[in-house]
């Protein structure tokens, strides 16, 4: 059976570009929510989000690439070069059709696509970009990807909202059971324009607060929903022996996944996220004993913030095992959320320190780190992401021990 690791990590993310900015912010507690300034947003009842700053797309990319990109495009084809990079992975061998691309997405390129919009209502259709064909897609990013460093293996893209991030790290793992050599993987996302933030609005999931240290409280008895962001991480998984071969550095394995769907709303049937952690653990031939750290989903809302404490309970116990939600420092970033929680869980395993929850005061009974960073000794740790209307998904991850090779 082959074994999938990741051997290099590229981030953009709203507190840190590169995994270590982003590694270092994330122990210090930074929070990068602040009010949206890309535009007026007197009219928006939600003016907060997890903005990437700093970030200047012709210092990392071609020229020519610019015109046709939206800005989570960029933060992708970056971050892959990052990841690559961090791998120290030769994408120029001869056959490429065994390196692939798997990359998640919720939205699309929605800023690009409001651009060109307000250009055909504006000025009619001759000034609409031919671009516009293409980058608007929620594919764009894996097909920019394997073009960019022209690999022809396995492609893919997943769709699942904030739980696609992870059934992306899946398929690529899937994919290198199936005899690819490498994947690159993850999810990136920007929609924190107008028309993007319109729709999530319309979702009556995101919180109204205009105090950045009050407006996203997952678990707390005051949570006000959540707080977008955008960014992500892309993640270079190679089969084991492979990666060792080479001489690779392994940061950790890939040990098991697990999915359920809920029910039918009303339909007074539990949701399904507990199931989704149980078949990942069977996947990984371990139990909940020997989960170290929960790295939660963290929706920011009553309803369904219980559902989740109530299955972390129902797994581990009361006050059971550590729970962390770093994403309160930067939002959830939809499809690009949990790949970023699983390069904190990967260096948490590899540093022996669980990263913060910041500004909530709980008011279920789990172990949360909450403020500052939690020293441990851990091999292990889950990952839980769920996706708007239903999708739960989980991953195990197993360290690999710091500098080991």
């Amino acid at each position: 059976m082959t074994t999938a690791v990741v051997t290099g990590t590229g981030v953009v993310a709203p507190n840190g570009l590169g995994t270590e900015e982003f590694w270092s912010a994330t122990l210090r507690g930074e929070n990068a929510i602040t009010p949206i300034d890309r535009y007026d947003t007197a009219l928006f009842p939600s003016r907060l989000a997890g903005q990437v700053r700093d970030f200047e797309a012709a210092g990392h990319l071609p020229s020519r690439l610019l015109p046709q990109t939206d800005r989570m495009t960029r933060f992708a084809l970056t971050a892959a070069d990052w990841a690559l990079a961090d791998a120290a992975l030769d994408t120029g061998e001869a056959d490429r059709t065994g390196l692939g691309v798997v990359m998640a997405a919720g939205a699309g390129g929605f800023d690009f696509g409001q651009k060109e919009l307000q250009n055909l209502w504006g000025k009619g259709p001759d000034h609409v970009s031919a671009y516009m064909s293409f980058a608007w897609f929620y594919a764009v990013n894996t097909g920019q990807i394997s073009i960019r460093h022209d690999l022809r293996g396995p492609t893919g893209v997943l769709v699942a909202e904030q739980a696609g991030g992870v059934d992306a790290i899946a398929q690529a793992r899937r994919a290198l059971r199936g005899g690819a050599r490498a994947v690159l993987t993850g999810g990136m996302e920007s929609s924190l324009c107008p028309y993007g933030m319109a729709a999530r609005i319309a979702a009556g999931r995101l919180s109204t607060r205009d105090d950045p240290r009050r407006a996203y409280l997952p678990f707390d008895p005051d949570a006000d929903g959540h707080v977008p962001g955008e960014g992500g991480a892309v993640l270079v998984l190679e089969d084991e022996s492979r990666a060792r071969a080479r001489g690779a550095t392994v940061l950790g394995e890939i040990a098991g996944y697990g999915t359920a769907f809920d029910p039918p709303p009303n339909s007074g049937r539990p949701g399904n996220l507990g199931r989704a952690a149980e078949l990942a653990l069977t996947d990984a031939g371990l139990t909940t004993d020997d989960v170290d750290v929960v790295f939660a989903d963290a929706d920011g809302s009553a309803e369904r913030d219980s559902a989740e404490a109530e299955t972390l309970v129902r797994l581990f116990g009361p006050y059971g095992v550590p729970v962390t939600a770093p994403k309160t420092m930067i939002g959830r970033l939809c499809s690009g959320g949990a790949p970023l929680d699983v390069v904190l869980a990967l260096l948490a395993l590899r540093e022996g320190v669980i990263p913060p929850t910041t500004g909530v005061t709980p008011g279920h009974p789990l172990d949360l780190v909450r403020d500052r960073p939690r020293p441990f000794d851990g091999t292990t740790a889950l990952v839980l992401a769920r996706g708007n209307n239903g999708f739960n998904s989980a991953l195990v991850l197993r360290g690999r021990g710091k500098d080991l090779k």
